[in-house]
């Protein structure tokens, strides 16, 4: 079992290192095009608007299987019986699992880890005596956790419910070659960061949610706008690692791609990446400060807004650099 950064692809690795599949997290987020930004105000998380600093949970995992010709089964399930006995059939014919679970109610988080977030990933690899072996990526060692807390855990109620999402590998192909699924995890990244038509997603969602930060004091109050900006900085710092954390884990893919697919021109696009990365923990630190009323009194919301779109500015040079490079 492996340590990650980020817990779905954590889970990734562990999941593909059970079949003798040698890949690294950052190789697994650039291919599964796990970077994504979604600035969404109809969905709300803890009664605040969702920002998203990732794609979609079970994205980085399904894409990295199918750019890697790996098959895999995926289901979810209404009955919670049903769900616990299709994971038990896996375990019993010898494959590992992996799981989304609701975070709030594990029982060997630690308490400053548990929050009402549905989307975290982990790996289950085996049962005794009623409880079932959890490799958690983001927890040292294995854990354990009896059939109710499974089930707990495995259908929380909330926003992005997982309704008892499992997954597997099902074949492996005999030899693997990560040149083309890198090419097409970039491709499909700087798509999702450039050409969406959509205003919420992307560079655009960027600019997009940098307007709402501006307007949110004047538009809830300074109290409401609190908890959206604690949120929004939450989302970005502790929740699946983070936005910024990904920033830096896709820096760290771009300069493997650079050796793997013999282009130095990816590792000043990855140097950039890790600068546009700090822009946006400038943005958390001043903003938690905010939140708290410590900030200084020029580091207003306007101000605050200013930095996001400064982030927004880097980005877009970022992936048009990277749209630009000539990979054949």
């Amino acid at each position: 079992m492996q340590l990650s950064a980020h817990c779905e692809s954590g889970a990734t690795v562990n999941l593909l290192g059970y079949y003798k599949v040698k890949i690294s997290e950052p190789m697994v987020f650039g291919i599964g095009a796990g970077y994504y930004f979604g600035h969404l105000p109809f969905l709300k998380m803890n009664f605040s608007p969702v920002t998203t600093y990732r794609s979609l949970p079970g994205l980085v995992f399904s894409r990295t299987c199918k750019n890697l010709g790996v098959s895999y089964e995926r289901k979810t399930f209404k009955s919670p019986q049903k769900s616990m006995d299709e994971l038990d059939r896996v375990l019993d014919s010898g494959n590992p699992c992996g799981v989304q679970v609701g975070a709030f109610h594990l029982p060997f988080f630690p308490q400053e880890y548990r929050m009402h977030y549905n989307m975290h990933n982990m790996v289950v690899f085996g049962k005794e005596n009623n409880e079932y072996l959890i490799a958690d990526s983001v927890v040292p060692g294995d854990c354990k956790i009896s059939y109710d807390d499974f089930v707990r855990v495995r259908f929380p109620k909330g926003a992005f419910a997982p309704n008892g999402k499992m997954y597997h590998i099902t074949n492996i192909p005999e030899n693997i070659n990560f040149k083309a699924p890198a090419i097409t995890g970039i491709k499909k990244t700087c798509y999702e960061m450039l050409d969406i038509p959509f205003p919420l997603i992307g560079v655009k969602g960027i600019r997009y949610f940098a307007r709402k930060v501006r307007k949110w004091p004047v538009k809830k109050g300074n109290k409401v706008a609190s908890q959206y900006l604690g949120q929004s900085i939450l989302s970005l710092e502790e929740i699946g690692t983070g936005g910024a954390g990904y920033r830096f884990i896709y820096g760290a893919f771009l300069n493997e791609a650079a050796d793997l697919l013999q282009r130095e021109e990816l590792k000043e696009i990855a140097k950039e990446m890790g600068e546009a990365g700090n822009r946006w923990r400038n943005f958390s630190y001043l903003g938690a400060r905010n939140c708290k009323n410590r900030a200084e009194p020029e580091h207003t919301y306007d101000f605050l807004a200013d930095i996001i779109m400064d982030c927004a500015d880097m980005e877009e040079k970022i992936f048009k650099k990277l749209k630009k490079v000539n990979f054949k």
